[in-house]
């Protein structure tokens, strides 16, 4: 079958594209990716190709930085109990581990605490407060979470327990009554970048404290690692600050790497350079795990784990945490795919809402995007606690999920979330109700192509501009992820030189040429359908993205195929 997904061509500027160009000097098509990434200067070019730390924002531009700095003194100064709170998810938990980790060592009166997602759900909750009073906490510094908890501040308040927020979600019209609050998305705050992850806004807090307080500014780079891997699970954008803090923290990782990292390194055998899309779907994922199956805090007694032997013990769970989640997410992917194949209804939708009383919380959100890889929409998966069903939402690009779901609030208990992804409440008897209605707001809002899987092709490149250098100037485009992707480029009218050929039944190793230019090699995994295309010696179009193949000690561009016309 051959493709279904729309190929955008990416337009740039090409006045601007030539004076890049003239200043550069390097091959129109690279400058033209710059252009694309919103680079148009030789200075801007600098800085994006040789980033440094140099660049990062002072911490103090951040509303209410200086309010947080000076009442983390007053607790230490005061020997106060100071608790670390975070969410369950890879942000929530790297996000503490960092600062439990920089404060310990200044410190004794330290606790964390992650919520468990079963029992109390996302964000702080009235449990965690409990805690806190429990053992004579009068701070509490909430990561990843807090921006709208304006009931459990005030909560705490009551209790004479204080709140620092440190949060990038997006804020409600009346902020909580906190000693602080640090959220670049605030609309009082002109922190010059907004886009920062959780674990990035507890990044800022150490270095404006380590700024303030003299201390040296590597106890605070070296928590960089755990920043990256925040970044690139997150999905929040790899531009700005978060393209520095992921490089350097991509470094710290294959430099330095903590002994909890360096033990889950050890036991999966990855002796390879790190790159940021093994953080995406082997890191972070394990990391994930503890949350979505067992308990968020076993992943930060794994991150924040300074004797190694010990954190080898640590991994063992888990990598048990990550291996039941797979067979989870297996199953109930299976279950949700055939609940809407089998249903003419469900099919013909513009959105997905599906809920099973015995599905797992934990794998929801998973299973939300294998839905949107088959049908492209936004999708909603619901799964029942403690007497009530909770969803976890993913969109598709170009569709504000936030938004739709916003649309049908009346149905919800609660929600929250970003314009991709939200996560919901909802009383059982009201499932239906809800799902007609955001049926009905996705349909108003959504457009078709929206609906329909799209490639954005950065440039129309030939066989013969692939070369050590081209690809050597694209690496430097490292590290990739959200505003800055990997390109895609496409070559025309190519065709197969008869050394083409299927790899384990199911990927398509190619060797491809073009009239009067060099052959190339490539695969495109999971694509061994195409291999009749390719015997036809027709000619097609193909989509790519360039990749060094390191074997045996020798390196080789090759491309790995994204789609075929």
């Amino acid at each position: 079958m051959l493709s279904q997904k729309r190929w955008n061509f990416l337009e740039a500027d090409e006045a601007i594209v030539e004076a890049l160009q003239k200043q550069l000097n390097i091959h129109p098509v690279l400058c033209k990716l710059l252009v694309l990434r919103g680079i148009t200067t030789f200075e801007e070019a600098k800085d994006f190709f040789r980033p440094n730390l140099s660049q990062l924002h002072d911490p103090f531009l951040m509303k209410d930085m200086d309010k947080a700095i000076t009442r983390i003194e007053q607790a230490i100064q005061n020997n106060e109990n100071i608790l670390i709170y975070g969410d369950y998810d890879v942000d929530g938990t790297t996000s503490v581990s960092l600062v439990y980790s920089f404060f310990k060592q200044i410190h004794t009166g330290l606790h964390f605490y992650i919520p468990d997602r079963y029992t109390e759900g996302y964000g702080v909750s009235y449990q965690g407060i409990d805690y806190a009073a429990e053992n004579d906490v009068s701070l509490i510094i909430a990561l990843d979470c807090g921006i709208k908890a304006n009931d459990k501040v005030a909560y705490a308040k009551s209790k004479n327990i204080d709140f620092i927020i440190c949060d990038h979600h997006l804020p409600g019209e009346i902020l909580p009554d906190a000693a602080a609050i640090l959220d670049p998305k605030r609309s009082d705050c002109n922190y010059p970048y907004k886009e920062l992850s959780g674990c990035g806004i507890g990044f800022k807090l150490i270095q404006a404290y380590a700024l303030k307080n003299d201390i040296d500014v590597n106890a605070v780079y070296q928590h960089l690692d755990l920043v990256a891997i925040s970044i690139a699970s997150d999905l929040v954008p790899v531009t700005g600050e978060n393209r520095i803090l992921a490089k350097f923290g991509i470094e710290q990782l294959n430099q330095q790497p903590r002994a909890g990292i360096q033990a889950l390194m050890s036991e999966l055998k990855l002796s390879r350079q790190l790159e940021i899309s093994d953080l995406v779907f082997v890191i972070g994922p394990r990391i994930n795990a503890a949350g979505r199956i067992a308990h968020g805090s076993e992943a930060v007694g794994l991150l924040i784990e300074e004797d190694y032997n010990t954190a080898i013990e640590k991994t063992v769970k888990v990598q048990q945490n990550n291996t039941d989640r797979k067979t989870l997410d297996r199953d109930i992917t299976e279950e949700a795919l055939s609940l809407i194949d089998n249903n003419n209804g469900l099919i013909s939708r513009k959105s997905t809402v599906l809920f099973q009383e015995h599905w797992h919380k934990g794998v929801i959100g998973i299973v939300a995007s294998r839905l949107i890889e088959r049908y492209h929409r936004p999708t909603i998966v619901l799964a029942a606690s403690n007497g009530k069903a909770v969803g976890s939402g993913r969109s598709v690009p170009g569709f504000d999920l936030h938004e739709a779901i916003e649309a049908c609030s009346e149905h919800l208990v609660q929600f929250g979330g970003h314009k991709y992804a939200a996560g919901l409440t909802i009383e059982l008897d009201k499932i239906d109700a809800f799902s007609d209605a955001f049926e009905k707001a996705v349909a108003e809002r959504i457009t078709e192509e929206q609906l329909t899987a799209q490639i954005e092709v950065d440039a129309v490149i030939e066989l013969n501009d692939i070369n050590e250098k081209f690809f050597n100037i694209i690496e430097q485009m490292n590290p990739f992820g959200p505003g800055n992707m990997r390109p895609n480029f496409v070559t025309k009218d190519v065709y197969d030189t008869g050394y083409s050929k299927i790899l384990k039944d199911n990927h398509l190793k190619l060797n491809i040429l073009k009239d009067g230019q060099d052959p190339k090699n490539g695969i495109g995994f999971g694509m061994a359908e195409y291999m009749d295309i390719m015997e036809s010696k027709e000619t097609v179009d193909i989509c790519y993205q360039l990749y060094a193949n390191v074997w045996n000690g020798q390196t080789k561009i090759e491309f790995r195929l994204k789609d075929l016309h």
